[in-house]
């Protein structure tokens, strides 16, 4: 990993300067596309230096792959609890995502067979993509992510593995709420399908790849995803890391560090 080269720029975006980092590995494998990746955050933090962007990007161009990450708007920071309260921002929806598109296109200039990986974002660009008259995603990877405006009920499976004391710390539906329209800022966004992934249009999408949290309640909404895309005909693999709760890519001395990331390198492998 020390031998990957890490170089800082900015590109022009629709709002002003969108910093980036890329990470071009030392021995580059030339079949490989190369990863955009998006750190999560719940679109109120997180950047180019948060652990689950700065070590996962590390341990992907390890494995010969170029990586981007991006740091993108991010909105006001919300109440998870009492009276909902919501700061002004320009950066709300689709400020971030129009920074990721940005992000996304000047890479694939170069490099059209471009891997996107993270959450909501990363989907909402795959999406965007796939309607634009350009060239869509070579795969897309999502990490324990939020796809829908309202977080689904959750399915028996991920009611089994929450049972007890794993429930605790969990996030609830209000709060995933909370976070969505603080995202939107409206709650006609927050209702419009073009705005999440869950629940829309799924036919044409690449590859899908969906890292879930053993004992995290937005499985609710990767599950949900999952069987979506399944009935759209999506080749979809849906892998729950064992032992792990929400945010593990964060962890990078973690045992679901190492087995997230090495489940995402394998599966990029057989993109190549």
């Amino acid at each position: 990993m020390g031998d990957t080269q890490i170089r800082d720029r900015h590109l022009s975006g629709l709002r002003g300067r969108i910093p980036i980092r890329e990470y071009l590995p030392a021995a580059p494998d030339p079949a490989a596309p190369p990863l955009l990746w998006i750190h999560g955050g719940a679109f109120v933090s997180g950047g180019l230096d948060q652990l689950e962007s700065h070590a996962v990007a590390l341990r992907v161009a390890a494995s010969g792959r170029r990586v981007r990450t991006v740091d993108y708007a991010l909105v006001p920071r919300f109440r998870a609890w009492g009276p909902p309260k919501y700061r002004p921002s320009d950066n709300r929806y689709p400020a971030p995502l129009d920074d990721v598109l940005t992000a996304v296109a000047d890479l694939m200039t170069d490099e059209p067979r471009t891997v996107l990986a993270g959450a909501c974002l990363a989907a909402s660009a795959a999406l965007r993509l796939r309607d634009s008259s350009g060239p869509g995603p070579a795969g897309l990877a999502l990490a324990y992510a939020t796809l829908h405006a309202e977080l689904p009920r959750l399915p028996e499976p991920v009611r089994a593995r929450l049972r007890g004391r794993r429930r605790i710390g969990t996030f609830t539906r209000d709060v995933i709420r909370r976070m969505n329209l603080n995202y939107v800022g409206s709650e006609e966004l927050l209702r419009d399908p073009d705005v999440f992934p869950g629940g829309a249009k799924l036919t044409g999408l690449p590859p899908v790849l969906l890292l879930d949290a053993a004992y995290d309640s937005l499985s609710a909404s990767s599950t949900t995803f999952a069987e979506e895309l399944t009935d759209a005909g999506i080749e979809t693999d849906h892998v729950i890391v064992p032992g792990t709760r929400h945010g593990f890519l964060n962890r990078p001395r973690s045992a679901g560090f190492r087995d997230g990331t090495e489940t995402l390198v394998r599966w990029l492998d057989r993109l190549t």
